[in-house]
This record gives structure tokens, sequence and C-alpha cells, in this order.
């Protein structure tokens, strides 16, 4: 996942090579929470569980083993295909020590993160109520 512009100077300089051993010499390709295959296209369900091909058995979010999902649920199937990045578990990216980074896919990254983006989803809408109130007189909430 690419580092947005501002934050760049947070990161030490070394960072794509200690994000390219956490997430393959470490977890071996393969998230940490999940275990899902980094590069692999998994067909999923909405609730979290996976269909391991390796392994031929369904998974749930956690990467337990679980039994196959029902008739009426495979309708709901979806495929899609696994990224790993290295996440910060404590969100501080100078904090680069092998036991606060985890090598987590694109689903429990934004689980993982989901605390941090309900913050700024908060701030976001604030701001944007306070330069309306500013600029176009009260707020409108539909």
């Amino acid at each position: 996942m690419p580092i947005r512009r501002e934050l760049r100077w947070f990161y030490p300089l070394d960072w794509p090579q200690i994000s390219q051993w956490v997430r393959f010499a470490r977890a071996r390709g393969r998230c940490e929470r999940c275990k899902r295959p980094h590069g692999h296209k998994v067909v999923c369900l909405p609730d979290g569980r996976w269909f391991d091909a390796e392994a031929r058995v369904w998974r749930t979010g956690r990467g337990r083993a679980v039994r196959p999902p029902q008739a009426r649920e495979r309708a709901h199937l979806k495929s899609t295909a696994v990224v790993l990045a290295a996440a910060h578990r404590d969100h501080d990216p100078g904090h680069c020590r092998p036991r606060n980074l985890l090598a987590l896919c694109q689903r429990c990254h934004l689980i993982h993160d989901r605390p941090y983006h309900l913050a700024r989803r908060r701030l976001t809408y604030l701001r944007r109520r306070a330069v309306g109130d500013l600029f176009l007189g009260p707020y409108r909430s539909w």
C-alpha cells in the first residue's frame, strides 16, 4: 500500500526492506490474522469466510477451519485478490520494531484501522460543517 506523501517522513528510510521482511520472510506470504495468501485470488463470503485452495478447506475471518457454506450462502460468493501490507499494531509509523508490525491482507488491515478511520470520518464531517457554517450559513442536514 503506498504511503501518503504527507506521512512519508514518519517512516524510516529502510521501510521497503522492513515491510518486505515482515510480509514475506516472517509471515511467509500469508496474512497473520486470517492466513490468506498474498497474490492469490480467493473466493469469499460477506461474513469473512473464505476458501483456502491449498488446504482445500473453508476458513473463518480469523483463519480457523469451518464447514463449507450452505447452498443459499453460495449465492453471495465473490472473488477477491489478496495483497499483503505491513501494519503497525500501535498505529505509530515511527515504531518499526518487528513485534509492532503485522503482515495483514486488505480486509484485516481495514478492520485493524477501523477506529482510526472512524475518527478521521468524524473530523471530516465536522470540518465540512464548520466550513458550511462559515461561508454558507447554517449547515443543512439532509
